[in-house]
């Protein structure tokens, strides 16, 4: 694929800019979460740290054995500049952290990102000299906003699940079982070209469409059933997320044919609402009005959506208690729902980039019901 450059390499600087900035003051910061050494760095492995001084000294990368070649490369390809140091064993890991922090007083923990016993060693073991302190959120605010390279491979995974799912609806009405039309749908959508699907498929027909992370089962689809299918791709590190609800033929129960037309009213509520500047509450607000109006108020029973980039559910929330106020760049998704145990359920989801104007949507598979 050929896909729009990320600054991976400028990220740094605007990690130490907002580090500057925070309420807790810190001399470095020690990234423990692999998500941000990734998105900091560009390294794919399973095991490495990365300090980042705020005074502007260069960045301390450390990693095992296994990744000596692979940091070195992916590192050097996005032009970020590190000490690549390589531990084959945890205490020389420590001692290369130790002398990265030579003199420095405060050490910040990414809170949300470290257990109370690694907390815990990195106090009393890794940086005894040193005063450990919690940071919040100061990468994850970061990443809200994606750059053109990002929304791009958001757009590709995206892209791929669209065709993904032309090319099987078919398939429904042969007849096959939740898994087995899971298993096709991840299949096909890796021939197209994504690493993997970006979460478990979820395939819910019937009654079990009342269950909204409902995990595919063996029971098999049949004539008359409606069918949720939430599923993503991931293309370069980067996920997509798409809902759509389909009924096999004309539907066996007349009532999902008016909850359809309620949670598709309602999705396009939500998405009109979308801009930058708008409170995720108000987005949440637009879809509930039109499900309470239909006198299904206790019927949606999950947020309206979440963001999406590096992982499937990242900042910005958008919920009725969500603190968020969208901004350009951020990319989240809209997902009303409506679930009725004795009829089943639907939810329409697309996943859309913020824009001054309103929102670009980046999945853009039809929305027809019955097929």
């Amino acid at each position: 694929m050929n896909l729009a450059a990320m600054d991976v390499a400028g990220r740094t600087a605007r990690l130490r800019e907002a580090l500057a900035g925070a309420d807790v003051a810190v001399d470095a910061l020690l990234v423990t979460s692999l998500v941000h050494v990734r998105y900091l760095t560009g390294f794919t492995g399973s095991a490495a740290v990365l300090l980042v001084p705020v005074d502007g000294t260069t960045p301390t990368f450390v990693t095992d054995g296994r990744y000596a070649t692979q940091s070195a490369e992916q590192l050097g390809a996005a032009g970020v500049d590190a000490d690549i140091r390589v531990g084959t064993t945890s205490a020389a890991q420590r001692d290369a952290l130790q002398q990265a922090t030579s003199g420095m007083t405060r050490i910040g923990l990414e809170a949300g990102w470290v257990t109370w016993a690694q907390q815990r060693r990195y106090a009393s073991e890794w940086f005894a000299g040193a005063e450990v302190v919690a940071t919040d959120d100061v990468v994850e605010a970061l990443r809200r906003r994606k750059d053109d390279g990002e929304v791009a491979r958001i757009e590709a995974a995206a892209r791929i699940g669209d065709d993904s799912l032309a090319a099987l609806l078919p398939r429904l009405h042969d007849g096959p079982t939740e898994r087995e039309f899971a298993m096709e749908l991840d299949q096909d959508m890796r021939r197209r070209g994504a690493s993997g699907p970006s979460f478990e498929t979820i395939v819910a027909s019937g009654p079990n469409g009342a269950k909204p992370h409902h995990r595919p089962s063996d029971r098999r689809i049949a004539e008359g059933d409606a069918v949720v299918v939430d599923f993503g791709a991931v293309v370069d590190g980067y996920c997509s997320d798409m809902t759509r609800t389909v009924s096999v033929g004309e539907p066996a129960d007349a009532m999902l044919t008016r909850m359809r037309a309620v949670v598709a009213e309602a999705q396009q509520a939500g998405v009109e609402t979308v801009a930058a500047g708008v409170a995720s509450v108000d987005v949440d607000a637009a879809c509930r009005r039109v499900i309470d109006a239909a006198g299904w108020a206790d019927a949606f029973v999950h947020g309206t959506g979440h963001g999406v980039g590096l992982q499937i559910h990242e900042d910005p929330r958008v919920t009725s208690v969500s603190a968020a106020t969208l901004d350009i760049g951020d990319v989240v998704t809209v997902e009303p729902g409506v679930y009725l145990p004795d009829h089943g359920g639907v939810r329409i989801e697309d996943t859309v980039v913020v824009t001054a104007a309103g929102c670009r949507p980046l999945t853009t598979a039809p929305k027809d019901f019955v097929i």
